[in-house]
């Protein structure tokens, strides 16, 4: 299983925002591209970014989000105010690794699948989900789909991976997000990464288990120190025990 060590981006600042709330970040008081750079050393395959900013509206952190990418020697998967298939192909132009987007993928389906065939295994679909529906403008607009009605609207399509994260459990309630990360990964053919339920080092272990979950995002747990990456690295590495079968 890949850990995806995640920053935040606002105003040129690491953060993180309880719920998706953007009036509300927790400020971390780091070098966003040394911090880049600690997650290579401490092993990460892959890192995962988000301009909040962009999407917010109020500007973006492309320039620094271009030094990371210059930086850091793996993969960077970007999200994060993906509107257009310009902002897209700008992107890919400049080196990121893969581009996640919600909310384009429920209001131009068409646009979406099209990036999707024309860059396999590089566009991720994200599926955020609040109150059992499909929320979008980062968490902000509540839509009428249902995430295994919008899952299935793109089964055919080649993509990379999907994100699902649970807003109604994010922070609180760990065992009811895994609950539902898991009934959705069981819903698509498409990988699965995990998003807003590790908060310890058993978390990843526990997903180790859940079948079609190929990551996770780290991203607060690591600021906190309640997680150290290298340790869950080497936890979502490992080979999974046996399962007792019982008669």
């Amino acid at each position: 299983m890949i850990i995806y060590p995640t920053l935040e981006l606002r105003h040129g600042k690491c953060v993180s925002l309880p719920r998706g709330r953007l009036n509300e970040p927790s400020i971390w008081h780091v070098d966003p591209i040394e911090t880049a750079r600690g997650f290579t050393a401490a092993g990460a395959e892959w890192m995962h970014l988000i301009d909040i900013d962009a999407v917010s509206g109020e500007g973006d952190n492309a320039d620094l989000i271009e030094e990371i990418i210059r930086s850091v020697h793996i993969p960077v998967q970007i999200g994060g105010g993906f509107r257009s298939r310009e902002g897209v192909e700008t992107w890919i132009d400049k080196g990121a690794g893969r581009i996640v987007m919600g909310t384009m993928a429920a209001y131009d389906p068409q646009t979406f699948r099209a990036l999707a065939n024309e860059y396999p295994d590089q566009m991720v679909l994200a599926v955020d989900v609040f109150e059992g529906s499909v929320m979008t403008e980062g968490w902000r607009k509540k839509s009428a789909l249902a995430p295994e009605q919008f899952l299935s609207a793109f089964e055919d399509v080649p993509l990379a991976g999907v994100i699902v994260s649970d807003i109604d459990a994010d922070i609180e309630d760990s065992d009811a997000s895994l609950g539902v990360i898991t009934g959705l990964a069981a819903a698509t053919r498409h990988p699965v990464i995990a998003g807003g339920t590790v908060r310890s080092v058993d978390d990843v272990a526990r997903l180790k288990y859940v079948p079609n979950i190929a990551g996770t995002l780290i991203g607060r747990a690591l600021f906190s120190k309640r997680v150290d990456l290298a340790e869950a690295i080497e936890t979502g590495a490992a080979e999974q025990g046996r399962i007792a079968e019982f008669q």
